[in-house]
């Protein structure tokens, strides 16, 4: 088991602790009718808007998939949008501030970008270019190093001279389109 999942229990009473105690506070402030009528329209338009959400990313991921696409940016606004729904749709103040803030796009796109980023350090490098498409890089000239020495091997008859000689590694970066 990882490290970090032994702390979900935890963390989930946490949360549930400070879901009732920002409950509490905005009854106090507005009363208890108006908050529980809160906290069911929340959850009422996280309802909708988890259908609209789930069908909308199907249909970018569906249509990606026939275009020839990578479908990695549709799967991961659609996996944002999703949680931003999800979140709006659990019972709670604090919960659905936090799904409302992911539905504002500029907040979606920062965070489809660092879903992004975390799927791609996790996995290969292969993978994330099937899933996101292929990426430019961008390299830089630097001072140019010799090579090492190779032995020269000699040829015989039956194996050809090596066409490809290993050379100095060239520095850069990837860039995202």
């Amino acid at each position: 088991m990882r490290r970090g999942l032994r702390f979900i229990p935890l963390a989930l009473l946490l949360l549930t602790l400070l879901e009732l105690a920002v409950f509490v506070l905005v009854g106090r402030a507005v009363g208890f009718g108006a908050a529980l009528l809160l906290v069911f329209a929340a959850s009422l338009l996280g309802l909708v808007l988890l259908r609209r959400e789930g069908m909308r990313a199907w249909r970018r991921f569906r249509a990606a998939a026939q275009a020839g696409q990578p479908p990695g940016p549709q799967v991961t606004d659609g996996l944002v949008g999703l949680a931003g729904a999800l979140l709006l749709a659990l019972p709670g103040l604090v919960s659905g501030v936090v799904g409302l803030l992911l539905m504002v796009p500029p907040v979606r796109r920062l965070t489809a970008a660092g879903v992004r980023r975390s799927t791609e350090r996790r996995v290969s490098s292969m993978v994330a270019g099937d899933l996101f498409g292929p990426r430019r890089v961008r390299v830089y000239p630097g001072a140019a190093q010799p090579a090492p020495p190779q032995p020269t091997p000699t040829p015989t008859p039956e194996q050809p001279p090596a066409a490809h000689q290993p050379g100095a590694a060239i520095e850069g970066e990837i860039v995202d389109r």
